[in-house]
């Protein structure tokens, strides 16, 4: 394989726009943002070329006949071909020459790339067996052929540790469907028949900027917005007192406390739906049962909230109709996440929300994107290998610090992980407690692989950096989780550099590592063709979008018919007693917060979240470029006056922020965000960007939920101290 010579343009300057040259061809391609958002934002790309030159994209805009997002782009994603032709991209594979973590590399071809990785990939199996290979990876890239591909084709061929990929998302239907028997919701765009809307605890003016015109033409008409966060945020901000609305600001990871005493008084007042909840519920006397011991004043103690509050909270919901409650994963990082979910869920079926178009609840519509696919098209499991008969090992993406620095793999007494293949994330700053995996990446003895687009902090601890394409340069389906319009993602450009993209870079590798299955060298037509049996491809690439099935009433139960085995809502359930958690919704506080160890909480008095903050960057793909991270201004921790006072600092002061798990020094912005006793540091900056580097996942707690796999790094506490 020989080094491509194909170089960023040098037409193109990436913080000035595209550069005169002669032009001799000039076409718009079509494609879609392939970022872990919900609003998955249709573009449109500029491409122009002559006879002498690749072709390069001198302009990408948001496209204006996207059903969805109907031309806006984020300020993020507006300057996508800054990220693109950046100067500080990988463009040749690169093979580590000084200590891990020091960045320090130099390039290489291909061919050697793929040798090493081979060569050693072979004596970590030799020496250890397939599980001590680890492959990681997540949604930096939610395309379909991004995400799915041919990685786990590969991985279980070879027999590796399999991943459970549960960072975000799947604790949210994993506690739905604990009461509805499925993580099915309405469709968000029904928000605008609600004539009262709760976003509870998420902030979508910021992290779902489309649905915001939606929301407002319901309030236009009437509609009433309530906004339960932790935190004040700009979606906050929104809410306007004077016609009604309200904002309420529990305690972190006690919203189940607040459910459990809304519904006592929807209960005592006589506020459900009887015939409803008769006709389309079970077990409702457990459920009574269950809330009798949470009065609004009990409530008010554990959450913060006023037991006034509590009640008109609880009224207002229980007697506008239609009324929805708009939430998406935020609150699932607590170690109650899952009860969240499974709580909320029970409080439409009291009041028999869901008989009404613009009543329920909104969530991911994921489910509905997903029933277009075959899943197994693309994993085939036939390939799998068995050791002993049985599957290889899981290990939950979470809980990577641990695996990395244990003699044996975390949970069982398998070997441990010499071989780690990162793509599509950047585990260094996304996953919790973040120092131990610093510790492991460090090991001489773990080999590193990582694909990427820049040098992210972990790609500085890779034994070989591979370069990644960036969306405009490969095909793609893209199925949204916010909106319910499938889009198709064209590539606009060839590969910059020797960039390749996810599906190539395994179809390489099982071919530098000798394996001979067909399947793994399918081409990425064949993969979407079997992928998506249901729909024509062609039709898709040709329109540009489709729109996923949906109830034409707008009423996903309107039926009121459930998936549960009884086929009812289930106020109590048989299935979360069998795995050994309560069987009514109940609020246990989480370890790491002031209701839970007093230890733990004399030790470290405050609470910290780690909020996505940023306008130019809410991923944690951005801070690196000159136009979206310098002028946020840096990371700061966000600390209420009172505290401040109590602790001697003002604004701009430096702070020593630490727990058990790690510490940062940042200067302190006095804040009207955050309660008292509550501190916020941003998420998604990089160790560069920390004076004494670190990450806000330094700090944060990877214990997993109760149930569903997720993980909560919301249920953190740290103490706070003038540097």
């Amino acid at each position: 394989m020989t080094s491509d010579s194909r170089q960023i343009p040098a037409r193109f300057d990436p913080y000035d726009g595209p550069m005169a040259d002669t032009v001799t061809d000039s076409r718009l391609v079509h494609g879609v943002c392939h970022h872990d958002c919900p609003d998955s934002c249709g573009w449109s790309v500029t491409v122009e070329s002559n006879d002498s030159s690749d072709p390069v994209a001198v302009a990408l805009r948001g496209n204006r006949e996207h059903p969805y997002s109907q031309g806006e782009l984020c300020p993020k994603v507006n300057r996508m071909l800054d990220r693109v032709y950046s100067p500080d991209r990988l463009l040749t594979p690169l093979r580590r020459t000084g200590p891990k973590g020091a960045g320090t590399f130099e390039p290489i071809s291909w061919d050697d790339a793929l040798a090493t990785i081979a060569q050693r990939t072979h004596q970590v199996i030799d020496e250890h067996g397939p599980e001590a290979v680890l492959p990681f990876s997540d949604a930096g890239n939610q395309g379909v052929l991004a995400m799915m591909g041919l990685s786990s084709r590969f991985f279980g061929h070879m027999g590796a540790t399999r991943l459970i990929r549960a960072i975000c998302g799947p604790t949210v239907g994993a506690g739905m469907s604990m009461t509805n028997g499925t993580g099915r919701a309405m469709d968000p765009a029904e928000l605008e028949h609600s004539r009262l809307i709760i976003l509870w605890g998420t902030n979508t003016r910021l992290t779902n900027r489309h649905l915001w015109p939606t929301i407002e033409r319901a309030r236009a008409a009437g509609a009433q917005l309530v906004v339960i966060d932790p935190l004040r945020t700009m979606t906050a901000e929104a809410v306007d007192e004077a016609r009604g609305d309200r904002f309420v600001q529990p305690r972190p990871g006690t919203d189940v406390a607040l459910m459990l005493a809304m519904m006592r008084v929807i209960i005592h007042e006589g506020l459900t739906n009887t015939e409803w909840v008769d006709a389309h519920t079970v077990a409702f006397d457990e459920l009574v049962a269950a809330v009798e011991e949470w009065s609004p004043a009990r409530a008010a103690e554990v959450t913060g909230v006023d037991a006034d509050t509590i009640v008109e909270l609880a009224r207002d919901y229980a007697t506008t109709t239609p009324a929805a409650i708009r939430t998406l994963v935020g609150a699932e990082h607590h170690e109650n996440g899952a009860m969240f979910f499974r709580t909320m869920a029970c409080l439409p079926a009291l009041t028999g929300a869901w008989a009404e178009r613009g009543g329920g609840i909104a969530k991911s519509v994921g489910s509905y994107s997903d029933a277009l696919l075959d899943v197994q098209a693309f994993h085939r499991p036939d390939l799998d290998v068995r050791i002993d008969g049985e599957l290889p090992r899981v290990v939950n993406m979470s809980r990577l610090g641990e695996v990395l620095t244990s003699a044996h793999a975390a949970f069982d007494d398998g070997p441990g992980i010499h071989a780690l293949f990162v793509w599509n994330c950047n585990p260094l700053v996304i996953v919790p407690n973040a120092e131990a995996i610093r510790r492991g990446l460090e090991r001489d003895d773990l080999f590193t692989v990582v694909h990427e687009q820049f040098l992210t902090d972990s790609a500085r601890y890779a034994d070989i950096v591979l370069p990644a394409t960036t969306q405009i340069e490969a095909d793609d389906v893209m199925l949204p989780w916010g909106h319910l319009w499938a889009t198709w993602n064209g590539a606009a450009i060839p590969p910059v550099g020797e960039s390749c993209s996810n599906t190539e870079l395994f179809r390489r590798l099982a071919g530098a590592m000798g394996y001979t299955e067909p399947t793994l060298f399918d081409d990425d037509e064949t993969l979407l063709r079997n992928g998506f049996p249901t729909i024509d491809l062609d039709e898709l690439r040709t329109t540009g979008w489709l729109r996923v099935p949906y109830p034409d009433d707008g009423r996903p139960f309107g039926d009121g018919d459930f998936e549960t085995a009884s086929r009812r809502v289930e106020f109590a359930s048989d299935l979360l007693e069998q795995i050994g958690q309560p069987r009514v919704p109940t609020y246990v506080p989480p370890r790491e917060s002031p209701g839970g160890d007093p230890d733990l909480a004399t030790l470290f008095p405050f609470q910290l979240l780690t909020p996505k903050h940023h306008v130019r960057f809410l991923n944690s793909s951005y801070p690196q470029l000159p136009k979206h991270g310098p002028p946020e201004g840096g990371p700061f921790v966000e600390v209420h006056a009172d505290d401040a006072q109590e602790l001697g600092v003002s604004e701009g002061s430096e702070v020593r922020v630490w727990n058990q798990r790690g510490s940062l020094q940042l200067p302190v912005r006095i804040s009207t965000r955050v309660r008292p006793g509550l501190v916020a540091v941003p998420f998604g900056w990089w160790r560069d960007h920390h004076d004494h580097h670190g990450t806000a996942n330094s700090l944060t707690n990877d214990t997993l939920t109760e149930w569903g796999g997720g993980v909560a790094y919301s249920d953190t506490l740290v103490d706070v101290a003038p540097v």
